[in-house]
């Protein structure tokens, strides 16, 4: 692992952390599970708002959407305090079969009468009431995964090219049954994440960057290869050259960033979520947000996720201070999972990249998204319990 001395971001991070510990509480970062309660209530309230037309006309139930989103929430919570008392040495030793049962799953999605398709994409696992998304457990389980291998092989890693391609080989694999779904924003965020932890487990910066002009070479060719993936591409610089078909979702949406101004039309007052923008309640939460929130509300949502990114770097840094490397690598993993799919969800949101179809973490409506995000929270708080306690890693 990188080690950046006493004078990096991380050292000042560190030294933050000690002046405020009695701050902090005895258990936990009270600073991320601060950020991350109101995150899901933002989510909470957004969703209900963005969704109370679409769930009338659909169901003649304004509130089916929310409040299958609130369930969602509680199994997430359910499924977070599991995790909390979970030691972390078992997701170590479990992260190749957590791999496997990843790659199953997409196996699964692609097979004909099995997976559920949705817009022209099958992504989903249909189970009763909930449709699980494959590819949400894979990043956590890709990241779990990685951690591991960091701390198995991170001299391999750090001195040998075979080390290094060793795990891209299994995300190139992963990659292809996500792109056959198709699934090209999870593909970009499983990648870039992996990427990162790369960096930061010590590989050679010559590898690092000949591998990354390969991937982003590799994505063009895929992006460019595809009429799908190119529409959206052309349709992302120029939406307004086609307002009324291709660039019709991105437009809404700016017209719904640019109606809410400084303040917002107020709660519950967007026009664009009446039928005008497709996915208000998923996709593109967050431009409804900026339409009856307004500008307060957008910093105000940017703010918590820069928080949250910011405590899982130091809950990591701390965590690789104590020497437990596979922590210090999932929370690096957890932190910059989060920091991309919200930057790029908020890109998008906003004009600035190609639409992905992210969901913007632990706010928009979902199962999938909601349940394995609070998974990944609790992960995030085992790290900094077991760091803080050290006995807790022999413990509950």
């Amino acid at each position: 692992m990188i080690r950046l001395g006493r004078y990096s971001p991380f050292a000042f991070m560190e030294q933050a952390q000690a002046r405020n510990s009695a701050a902090l509480g005895p258990w936990c970062d009270t600073w991320l599970l601060g950020a991350v309660v109101a995150l899901l209530c933002f989510g909470l309230v957004m969703v209900a708002s963005a969704s109370v037309s679409l769930a009338d006309r659909q169901f003649g139930q304004p509130f089916y959407y929310s409040l299958r989103q609130f369930l969602f929430v509680g199994l997430g919570v359910a499924a977070a305090v599991v995790v909390m008392r979970t030691r972390l040495v078992y997701w170590e030793k479990g992260g190749v079969v957590l791999l496997v049962l990843g790659a199953a799953l997409l196996v699964m999605v692609l097979i004909p009468g099995v997976g559920r398709q949705v817009n022209g994409s099958t992504r989903w696992l249909p189970f009763g009431i909930f449709n699980l998304q494959a590819s949400e457990l894979v990043k956590l389980f890709v990241i779990v995964y990685l951690a591991g291998y960091l701390v198995r092989r991170g001299d391999e890693v750090r001195n040998s090219i075979k080390g290094f391609l060793k795990p891209l080989a299994i995300l190139a694999l992963l990659s292809l049954l996500l792109l056959m779904e198709p699934d090209f924003g999870s593909t970009a965020v499983m990648f870039a994440t992996a990427l990162g932890m790369m960096f930061l487990g010590g590989v050679r910066l010559w590898e690092f960057f000949a591998l990354l002009g390969v991937v982003v070479a590799a994505m063009a060719g895929l992006a460019l290869s595809s009429p799908y993936r190119l529409e959206r591409l052309t349709t992302f610089l120029n939406p307004w050259a086609d307002p009324f078909d291709s660039g019709f979702q991105l437009t809404q949406a700016l017209i719904a960033i640019g109606r809410g101004e400084w303040a917002g039309v107020g709660l519950g007052g967007s026009i664009q979520k009446l039928f005008y923008l497709p996915e208000a309640h998923t996709d593109f939460l967050f431009a409804v947000l900026a339409e009856e929130l307004g500008l307060l509300g957008v910093v105000s949502v940017i703010a918590l996720f820069t928080l949250v990114v910011w405590r899982s770097f130091v809950i990591a840094y701390r965590a690789e201070q104590s020497g437990n490397r596979f922590a210090a690598y999932l929370a690096y993993g957890i932190g910059m999972w989060i920091g991309l799919q919200a930057f790029i969800n908020i890109g998008v949101n906003m004009g600035a990249l190609p639409t992905k179809g992210l969901t913007l973490p632990l706010m928009s409506y979902g199962g999938s998204s909601i349940i394995v995000m609070c998974v990944a929270v609790a992960l995030l708080l085992r790290v900094d319990y077991e760091t803080r306690f050290p006995r807790g890693r022999a413990s509950r």
